[in-house]
């Protein structure tokens, strides 16, 4: 095999000509005709049992050509890439040049390759110190939600409904006097102030006695989803049939008791105090660390082919479809769900994804410059949290080349973000 490295006319850029031997390319043909043959059913032949020649005869003889090339060209590339030490910053644009029985394999790769960072200020740059500090309302917030969490939910049969009430109603909606679609249900549970419905519904319910019916009036948005109705006036037949609303638990010493193992709501407080104070701490460090790497970035020049953002933009976008996958959702039905392709989805992630590129980007520079060395007792904690989480021993993940690869890596980062922190000039004002 040999490759031919060519620059392109675009700066941070290369053509790589690949040419494989033709008695390579045949071992490739000849092994994708024998993970098929069992398919092919050619007369006066057992199916699968047409020997090479008769199958060629019968179906032509590219046949098995991409296939081949698809088993093939893979492996060649990765091979040479790292035997030639090509820093490959993109995914390639393959065109093939020459596939054909007799002949060597010749296909060329257009890739982008790491670009030159010229690296300014990188210590004692500057910025706003960033704190986020624990309020008493924020403490009183969280032992509302835990109360809202236990509360219990009563009928209610001696009074008219109010905000915040559960009912249950009968109702059905008219345009211009006729019923539309989809307008109406029978027992429909809503929580009045849920802001669930067109706007202006809910508190016109507010009032209502059990077995009450009454028209409201209201007007669907200009943005509704249904063309039809969107802007429209409209009228709902209401019938209250029931109502129901939470009950909140006495907020003292009892309630400490009932919902952590806390004997007293000042000890509940203080717990919840050393925790929003233990996340606000770790938030301001993460955001410190962002803005010191921005402003570093600031400082740095860098001609990004867009190679690497595109390949950037296919990593979040298949981090999302992943979290989607998660959540029993499918890319392509959220898309069309919100009305967007994936298109959309791209231009609106090239900004960050060129910002993550930079960065990193910026980070490695610093490595090599600073002359970092990865840390071993940090590689060995996070081989320890790894295989815990996994259930696995540190050992055997240690043998894992691109886990350690990737923890060498994170712990060098690690380093070079702590290193321009460290020497950041951090303000109150």
């Amino acid at each position: 095999m040999s490759l031919k490295q060519e620059k392109t006319e675009n700066k941070n850029e290369l053509k790589l000509t690949f040419t494989v031997p033709a008695a390579k390319f045949e071992e490739a043909i000849m092994e994708v005709f024998k993970k098929s043959a069992k398919y092919f059913n050619i007369p006066g032949f057992r199916k699968g049992k047409a020997p090479y020649k008769i199958v060629e005869r019968h179906y032509g003889d590219s046949i098995f050509y991409e296939d081949a090339f698809n088993d093939l060209a893979p492996s060649v590339y990765d091979e040479e890439i790292k035997e030639n030490k090509i820093e490959v910053a993109s995914r390639p644009k393959i065109d093939v040049v020459q596939m054909e029985k007799g002949k060597d394999l010749i296909f060329i790769a257009i890739v982008a390759t790491k670009p030159e960072v010229k690296l300014g200020k990188y210590k004692e740059v500057s910025i706003k110190k960033i704190e986020y500090k624990v309020t008493d309302d924020d403490v009183n917030h969280e032992i509302e939600h835990m109360a809202e969490h236990n509360s219990r939910v009563v009928t209610v049969e001696d009074r008219a409904s109010k905000d915040q009430d559960i009912v249950t109603i009968d109702f059905e909606g008219f345009v211009d006097g006729k019923a539309f679609e989809g307008g109406k249900a029978e027992n429909h549970e809503l929580t009045i102030g849920s802001n669930s419905f067109i706007p202006g519904f809910e508190p016109q319910l507010i009032g209502m006695k059990i077995g009450e019916e009454k028209d409201i009036q209201v007007k669907f948005p200009d943005e509704y989803f249904s063309k039809d109705l969107a802007g429209k006036d409209a009228t709902f037949h209401i019938k209250l049939n029931g109502i129901k609303e939470k009950q909140l638990p006495k907020i003292d010493d009892e309630f400490a008791k009932d919902v952590s193992e806390f004997d007293t709501l000042e000890e509940l407080k203080k717990s919840i105090k050393e925790k929003k104070e233990k996340e606000n701490s770790d938030r301001a460090k993460h955001e410190t660390e962002d803005a010191v790497i921005e402003a570093v970035c600031e400082n740095t020049k860098i001609d990004i082919p867009e190679g690497m953002i595109d390949l950037e933009i296919d990593n979040m976008i298949q981090n999302m479809s992943q979290r989607l996958q998660y959540q029993g959702l499918d890319l392509n039905k959220y898309l069309s769900m919100i009305g967007k392709t994936e298109a959309d989805l791209r231009k609106e992630y090239k900004e960050q994804a060129e910002k993550n590129v930079k960065s990193r980007l910026v980070l490695d520079q610093i490595i090599k410059d600073e002359k970092i060395k990865e840390d071993k007792k940090y590689i060995k904690e996070k081989l320890e949290e790894m295989a815990k989480q996994y259930n696995k021993k540190p050992e055997e993940l240690e043998e894992n080349e691109e886990i350690k690869s990737y923890l060498e890596d994170l712990s060098k980062t690690e380093q070079a973000i702590k290193l321009i922190v460290d020497n950041a000039k951090i303000s109150k004002k």
